[in-house]
């Protein structure tokens, strides 16, 4: 089966992308036509620091909400800034 390929909105080029919708709704169907893999893992990182610096829990619909806010800017919008007290590793 041959790889299907978007012309991804981040990194501006066209390159594999994902599977299936990676969320539920509009945004996650907006993310599968016009996000490629390699941004798509881009978004997991940043989503895991997300999580750990403001302690989310993501269960919970406020969680939720502030993921889907995040991940709607991170690749349609302004872009997201870590968290004001944030120090990247080493």
């Amino acid at each position: 089966m041959a790889q299907r390929m978007v012309n991804c909105v981040m990194l501006k080029k066209e390159l594999p992308g994902l599977d299936e919708p990676p969320w539920a709704g509009d945004l996650g169907q907006r993310i599968y036509d016009n996000v490629s893999q390699q941004a798509w893992d881009s978004w997991l990182d940043h989503l895991r620091m997300l999580i750990n610096e403001y302690r989310l829990v993501p269960s919970t619909k406020e969680a939720q909400d502030f993921i889907t806010h995040q991940m709607e800017q991170f690749f349609f919008g302004a872009g997201t800034a870590p968290p004001p007290q944030f120090i990247p590793p080493k």
